[in-house]
């Protein structure tokens, strides 16, 4: 399934890269399997445009066929963005936020027509639930009644995800209550007029949302909710046991220091602490849970002994036992009951990968399910005979491929997106370096893009970004937050290469790596970074005097930190929606910045934020924000904006009206300026050849 990199027309400009129809393809998204494991429904658009239609592929037959052709009926717009199977074979789907339904001939009718603001679905037989404006409904499609709400919605009053039960009687939820939380208003100006809109919006120290798991029957009656020793406590997960008697909660305080598992009566709401575990220096809350087969235990996901591993937990109390070790990791995981397996996906054999893996339940030997680099997105069917396997890799756009899950373990390809002129374009080499840290010694991996006609004996401009954690994935455009692979590719077309570092705070190399992230937004984050360049300098790769640095919201943070503590190091940065104030973070973020109390309050938080350290600007600095972005604050970008005036520091602002906070999402005639705006600064002060 690997790619190829290929030559003849090697023109790229941003106008290319950023089109519609995409020279990538559409890529398929929301895989969906019938209950018989015999039909796989899958969201795309094979002609590169926006909007994506169902497909569905028969086991049986071993073809495919497009069941909606609803985009061709529209000129814009996402299309369907979410589907799932009836019993009967008829697909109900979300479009325009409503629901629809479509038969197996694809004839297309509206569901629920005043319905609005549908979220997510769940089908059990003939019976669709789904949320709507806060509430969770339920229709019987087999009754051809109206659908009934079993848990009402209010304003600040919502559920926000749910679960059948095995046997369909029961639906397990968590209900949100944001009533107490902060209200906040951004005023801004915005197609001629003047705006102000309102935000649920908490800050740290606030009172943050309230989390209440309860259950409510299928055919109606009043709900159950079941008390928390905190409300205000994470929910990572939550799931009935197959026969309904106990629901889990997967839990933690706001600090992620205090994992806790909580199990419930269902029939008395008696609670059980089921699991709990301390760990102070704890930074990522990658813990997952499921029942283990039978209801016999849970199966758990956790770093409590270094590294994410499976556990079994036999019972309350009871001592976990270990099902897979290593110095690798495990991101999330899937049980097949049946046969006692687990099904997983691994950072193996390279952190930056993201293969397919199986083990008994038991334990013992591990068996690849995939192999090579790359990265592998799984959907299993019911029955675990299949899985949808979305696979991309550094030099192939994502893919819809079926994969056999018996011994012979056959594949086939279900979708070729890129557009023909995709293999006409010469696209960047991509390699992965290491490099060590300067502060521990410790092993810092880069991904780096370099020209197809990369010449070892030149030192090339360097553009290291967007930097983030989590951005090292062998994946077409690696992170994929932002749509920058195609600035990744324009850059590299121009002259320059591009390195994405792993950094502190990512997943992957255990906890101890990410130990010194503690309490240290904007200093161990920045120091990896520079040690990253400093490794591609020694190794040949880059001109030390043209290193550019950029990053958006919290690797806005990280570029605005790195000019201001380390001059003359970059010789360029910009900053999108750069996260300039931890006062105004979200509370999530004190896993890492800590709570705003104790003796070194409000010092810590002044060490992490840029707004305090902006004396150090001496290189060339471009911001990107828009005025409406109500995960950072705009107002905090003027209040950086008012010290350089005051301070007579040199920048550059890019204001993007009305827009928030995934500025490079809003549209492709912004995604273009925005960028074109950020290609332009760094070809003005690098000066590639």
């Amino acid at each position: 399934m690997k790619g190829h990199a290929m030559n003849n027309d090697d023109t790229l400009s941003l106008d290319i890269l950023y089109a519609e129809p995409s020279i990538i393809g559409t890529t398929p998204e929301g895989a969906v399997w019938s209950a018989d494991s015999k039909r796989l429904a899958f969201l795309w658009n094979d002609a590169g445009k926006r909007f994506r239609d169902i497909w569905v592929h028969d086991i049986k037959a071993a073809a495919k066929h497009r069941l909606t052709w609803l985009g061709d009926e529209r000129a814009a717009g996402p299309g369907i963005t979410r589907a799932a199977w009836l019993g009967d074979g008829r697909v109900v789907f979300i479009l325009d936020k409503r629901l629809h339904i479509a038969g197996p001939d694809g004839n297309v009718s509206p569901v629920e027509p005043d319905r609005l603001e549908i979220g997510a679905l769940a089908v059990h037989g003939n019976r669709l639930a789904f949320t709507s404006n806060g509430s969770l409904l339920v229709k019987d499609f087999g009754a051809g009644q109206p659908a009934r709400v079993l848990v009402a919605g209010a304003e600040q009053l919502a559920v926000e995800s749910f679960e059948w039960s095995g046997d369909g009687a029961l639906l397990a939820f968590v209900q949100a209550d944001n009533r107490t939380v902060r209200q906040i208003e951004i005023a801004y100006d915005f197609e001629g007029s003047a705006r102000r809109d309102t935000h649920t919006r908490a800050f740290p120290g606030d009172e943050i949302v309230r989390l209440r798991p309860g259950v409510v029957p299928a055919a109606g009656g009043e709900p159950i909710f079941f008390t928390r020793p905190d409300e205000q406590d994470a929910i990572w997960g939550f799931g009935l046991s197959s026969d309904g008697r106990s629901l889990f909660v997967n839990s933690s305080d706001l600090s992620i220091k205090n994992h806790t598992i909580f199990v419930y009566d269902v029939a008395t709401g008696a609670c059980t602490t089921y699991y709990h575990f301390h760990d102070p220096i704890q930074i990522r809350p990658d813990w997952k849970v499921a029942w283990a087969p039978k209801d016999h235990g849970l199966i758990l996901l956790t770093n409590r002994d270094g590294y994410n591993h499976l556990y079994r937990l036999p019972g309350a109390g009871a001592a976990p036992e270990q099902i897979t070790d290593g110095d690798w990791e495990i991101e999330s995981f899937q049980l097949d009951a049946d046969r006692a397996t687990i099904h997983f996906t691994a950072n193996l054999p390279h952190n930056a990968d993201r293969s397919l893996h199986k083990v008994p339940v038991a334990g013992g030997k591990l068996k690849a399910v995939t192999t090579g680099h790359g990265t592998h997105q799984p959907v299993y069917s019911p029955d675990f005979a299949w899985v949808a396997d979305r696979f991309s890799d550094d030099l192939s756009p994502p893919e819809l491929y079926l994969r056999s899950l018996d011994s012979a373990g056959a594949e086939t390809r279900l979708t070729h997106s890129p557009l023909p002129a995709f293999r006409q374009k010469r696209w960047a080499e991509v390699r992965y370096v290491d490099c060590r840290s300067s502060n521990d010694g410790a092993l810092l991996d880069v991904r780096l893009m370099l020209p197809p006609d990369h010449d070892p004996s030149r030192r090339y401009p360097l553009v290291v970004g967007s930097v983030y954690s989590d951005t090292l994935c062998n994946q077409w455009g690696g992170r994929d937050a932002h749509p920058s692979w195609g600035l990744d590719q324009y850059l590299v077309s121009r002259g320059f290469i591009v390195a994405s570092p792993g950094i502190r705070g990512s997943f992957g190399r255990g906890k101890e790596w990410n130990r010194p992230m503690l309490h240290s937004y904007g200093q161990q984050d920045i120091e990896d970074i520079a040690d990253c360049v400093t490794g591609l300098v020694e190794q040949g790769y880059a001109d030390p005097a043209r290193v550019g640095i950029w990053g958006s919201s919290y690797g806005g943070l990280m570029t605005l930190m790195s000019l201001f503590k380390k001059p003359g190091f970059y010789a360029a940065g910009v900053a999108g929606a750069p996260a300039t104030n931890v006062w105004h973070a979200y509370p999530e973020q004190e896993w890492i910045m800590g709570a705003p109390r104790g003796e070194d309050y409000p010092a810590r938080y002044e060490h992490q934020s840029a707004l305090y350290h902006s004396r150090g600007l001496a290189d060339p600095l471009m911001i990107i924000h828009g005025t409406s972005d109500e995960v950072v604050l705009y107002s905090d970008t003027i209040a950086l904006v008012e010290k350089f005036i005051e301070q007579g520091k040199r920048f550059e602002l890019v204001t993007l009206p009305g827009s928030g906070h995934s500025w490079a999402r809003v549209s492709i005639k912004q995604t273009r300026f925005a960028y074109g705006k950020l290609a332009e600064f760094f070809e003005a002060v690098l000066k590639p050849e």
